[in-house]
């Protein structure tokens, strides 16, 4: 199976892309060859840093053609902030867009007792009939590092709560993406990926 991977010269590719080679496949990057992304089999944003940096996604042309495969089935899949990408935008960039695959915007913890960035490892409550998290038990440890989250909607297929609940994964139709790093969170990140790289192709327009 063949993974595009999308460089928008702000994320740690290196984690993410020794762990799909793990589970054997065959990975491509790109920042910048919109034919790579038109022609490929299974397209992944990993993320790191501020969500600004998206911006570089809509300068290279990279967010038209990726919205464009995503109409056409392709699955893809967002980490940290490639996921925070696909919602409307983000406070921490007021007026940077996102995709707008899913309608709410990511805001940042409320100050607390608790420090933030929230850093470590949290539990996962998936729901059920998740694709992406199957095989993945309630309580399943995984790693985070974020300041901004998501709201947790019907798109939600795995919360987590550190200060307030939030959505660590979502998964729409052939579109997935997930607030932790599964290439830094053992077996049950490697099981998350290579759930994504079974995905039967979703032929219907999303």
């Amino acid at each position: 199976m063949r993974v595009t991977i999308v460089d928008y010269q702000a994320g740690n590719l290196t984690s993410v892309v020794k762990a799909f080679r793990h589970l054997e496949a065959d990975v491509e990057i790109t920042a910048h060859d919109l034919s790579l992304i038109n022609n490929a089999e299974r397209i992944v944003l990993p993320g790191v840093g501020h969500f600004a940096a998206t911006q570089r996604l809509e300068a290279t042309g990279m967010t038209s053609v990726i919205r464009s495969a995503i109409a056409r089935g392709v699955p893809f899949l967002g980490i940290c902030v490639g996921m925070q990408w696909l919602y409307a935008g983000s406070a921490e960039a007021e007026g940077q867009v996102g995709l707008e695959h899913f309608n709410e915007s990511c805001t940042r913890f409320p100050e607390c007792n608790l420090k933030v960035p929230h850093v470590g490892w949290n539990a996962l409550d998936p729901r059920p009939g998740s694709r992406l998290l199957a095989g993945v038990e309630p309580g399943t440890y995984v790693y985070f590092t974020h300041s901004y989250r998501a709201p947790v909607t019907a798109d939600t297929c795995a919360a987590a709560t550190y200060i307030d609940d939030f959505a660590a994964a979502v998964e729409r139709r052939n579109v997935a993406g997930v607030q932790f790093h599964p290439e830094k969170s053992a077996a049950a990140g490697l099981r998350i990926l290579q759930n994504f790289l079974t995905w039967e192709r979703d032929g219907e327009p999303c």
